[in-house]
């Protein structure tokens, strides 16, 4: 059993764990592609135990179940990357700077510092049902091979996913529920990337969407289809 923290540097909502952070901590423990699936909003600053039952890993606070994970088919294809600068345009046009749920979001948080979160803004690409922004990984995502850690690519694939939807009707929010992500090939710390997602339909309150980190050559990174629950408008989320 090891014992987690998630700082509060990584939050999504201010009081709980970015979704695709927490995720992260638990796929980063699998081989291939995992599925992690949010059942609590994971608490900041207090130690976390990952337990591993058979082929399953729990998160656990407690005797809380917070997130549970294990081995998965990721069954999407990415579409082609957009170019550079369709991406840099469509960032310009991200609605989180009008309107943002979590404004200090480790990943799309308008209100985070370079270098403290990730920044990545994704907006939409004309003539294409398609969101993206550019992404440089700084210098305190890598691991000792100076390649951005798995936690930080689940990160990215998390919340650029959201804006494949957003905005949604009265500004509901919604909570990532569920995350599917197979990392390819590491991008090195400071090598330009492009974060994208796109809309793979809805039923009921939910939404699912593909996401993808590119390489500057258009190669795929990283990958991922999410699940999301939308809440009633003005709810107080969680878990993103």
């Amino acid at each position: 059993m090891d014992v987690l923290h998630i700082d509060s540097r990584f939050c999504g909502p201010p009081r709980s764990g970015n979704g695709g952070y927490s995720c992260g901590l638990l796929g980063r423990e699998i081989d291939g592609a995992a599925t992690v699936r949010l059942l609590k909003p994971p608490p900041l600053d207090r130690p976390l135990q990952l337990r591993r039952e058979g082929l399953q890993l729990r998160l656990v606070d407690g005797d809380t179940v917070i997130a549970q994970g294990g081995g998965a088919l990721l069954e999407i294809e990415a579409p082609e990357a957009p170019d550079a600068a369709s991406c840099r345009e469509a960032a310009k046009h991200y609605v989180g700077f009008r309107e943002h749920p979590f404004p200090t979001c480790f990943v799309c948080g308008p209100q985070r510092d370079e270098g403290d979160g990730l920044r990545i803004f994704p907006g939409r690409i004309d003539g294409r049902d398609l969101v993206a922004a550019p992404w440089t990984p700084a210098q305190n995502l890598g691991d000792a091979q100076g390649r951005v850690r798995p936690e930080f690519l689940w990160s990215a694939l998390d919340c650029t996913g959201f804006f494949a939807f957003a905005p949604l009707p009265d500004g509901a929010p919604a909570l990532l529920g569920e995350l599917t992500a197979r990392i390819d090939d590491p991008p090195k710390v400071g090598e330009p990337c492009i974060a994208a997602g796109w809309q793979l339909g809805s039923e009921g309150r939910k939404r699912f969407a593909g996401s993808a980190v590119y390489g500057s050559d258009g190669r795929v990174l990283a990958l991922a289809r999410a699940t999301w629950i939308v809440m009633q408008p003005g709810a107080a989320g969680a878990t993103r």
